[in-house]
């Protein structure tokens, strides 16, 4: 199987090349890690004395998830080392940012020998996956080595359903020999059970996202941001959050429209991918409104004449989203299929996004159904929306407290997710 793996991985390896090499020179991704990623040959070495837990997180969305995680395992055992990686380059770096107590690398490709040397370098005791990221050798060591693997708040969109059912050949073997997968519905955890999970290592536990969402606007880093940005009380903060194209330029076009009618009016757009911080730093500074950035205003208060202000850093949105009366959540036009929209709800944010949310199709259902948020099947339907939240604040607080009420609910997933982690966990050396 080792060998068969290999090959195609290689083939796919050199067909995408180019566009890594172009993505490389163009934008400065992918050029960190190689070593790790190609050979296994991380600098993380397992801590004598200590058993290893290794948590993966894809990119940027999973490690914020992460946390919660981390820092209830923390507490419960302290005795453990936990080793963070992740797949991406801003992942890479927010998890730096976000467990500077625990080693982080970045994740081998599942060739064969990559594999063998990171378990080697780590010697897990236990794996914990994100969401879903499961692959053929990575899991055929883990299973050789005899550490369990957990996929924690599961989900199996329906897209990735389908095609993992052509290869179900392939798939069902693989996904056999997860020892627990923690599902975020009942629909995700019918899909793990068809492609071969088996019902006695599948929970439906709910989304940690809502547990990790901050509901507290008091929160100190808010607070410091606030302060920041010179915000007054009647000020009105539009957020638009992990924003891709052309969702910057339908948000500014929409503001530039309406806020000659509320001075109060300010926007703050945060885009989701890194490499597209210039370009709408240009496109932010083409409308001829005042503005200004985070990465020239870490320490320093912008000129208070402001309208627009770009958070281009990566990790600070969930505190952006507190400073929000309204919200748009991007990755909704276009074929992404959303982003978590969970965050600025928990803060009873008015808040709202695109046709495509295919991602988040239960939260949203959730979320509709108690008339707590609003979709867009257009783009004509933005601006309206946006100037009718403006204009009248009984509608969009008893939105942004409906949505509010709806995330507070649905907490709870974490503690059944630890209570299912527990039953893994190595035993300790010197029980207390």
């Amino acid at each position: 199987m080792f060998v068969l793996t290999n090959a195609l991985y290689l083939i796919l390896f050199c067909f995408i090349s180019p566009t890594i090499l172009y993505q490389a020179i163009r934008h400065g991704r992918y050029k960190r890690g190689w070593r790790e990623k190609v050979f296994g040959a991380s600098t993380i070495v397992s801590c004598t004395g200590f058993k290893t837990v290794w948590l993966h997180a894809v990119s940027v969305g999973e490690v914020q998830l992460m946390r919660t995680v981390v820092r209830a395992l923390e507490n419960r055992r302290p005795d453990l080392q936990f080793v963070i990686s992740t797949s991406t380059d801003s992942g890479y770096d927010l998890a730096r940012e976000s467990f500077p107590d625990h080693p982080v690398c970045f994740a081998p490709f599942d060739f064969s020998w990559a594999i063998k040397e990171s378990f080697r370098r780590i010697n897990p005791s236990l794996i914990l996956l994100m969401e879903l990221e499961v692959w053929p050798n990575w899991l055929k060591e883990a299973e050789k080595q005899r550490c369990p693997v957990l996929v924690l708040n599961g989900r199996l969109s329906e897209k990735s359903f389908r095609g993992y059912r052509k290869i179900s050949w392939i798939m069902k073997p693989i996904l056999r020999s997860l020892d627990w997968v923690g599902a975020q519905n009942q629909t995700y955890a019918d899909r793990f059970l068809q492609l071969g999970v088996e019902p006695c290592a599948i929970s439906v536990t709910g989304s940690i996202k809502f547990d990790g969402a901050e509901p507290d606007r008091s929160a100190t880093e808010i607070v410091e941001r606030r302060k920041l940005l010179g915000l007054r009380e009647d000020d009105i903060v539009w957020v638009a959050g992990s924003t891709q194209e052309p969702e910057e330029d339908l948000v500014l076009n929409a503001f530039l429209k309406i806020s000659p009618e509320f001075p109060n009016l300010k926007l703050l757009i945060v885009p989701r991918h890194r490499e597209r911080f210039g370009e709408i730093a240009k496109l932010i500074q083409s409308k001829g409104r005042p503005w200004a950035k985070r990465s020239d205003h870490m320490n320093s208060a912008p000129d208070p004449g402001w309208t627009i202000f770009l958070g281009d850093t990566i990790g600070e949105l969930k505190w952006w989203w507190g400073l929000a009366s309204i919200g748009f959540v991007g990755g909704s036009f276009g074929n992404r299929g959303g982003q978590n929209m969970i965050e600025p709800c928990a803060y009873g944010v008015a808040t709202s996004f695109g046709p495509n949310t295919k991602n988040f199709a239960d939260i949203v259902g959730l979320l509709l159904h108690a008339k707590a948020c609003e979709q867009f099947m257009n783009e004509e339907e933005l601006l309206p929306w946006v100037r009718e939240m403006v204009a009248n604040s009984t509608l969009r607080n008893e939105i942004g407290n409906r949505a509010k009420t709806v995330t507070a609910s649905h907490r709870g997933a974490l503690d059944r997710t630890l209570a299912a982690i527990e039953n893994f966990l190595p035993q300790r050396d010197n029980p207390v």
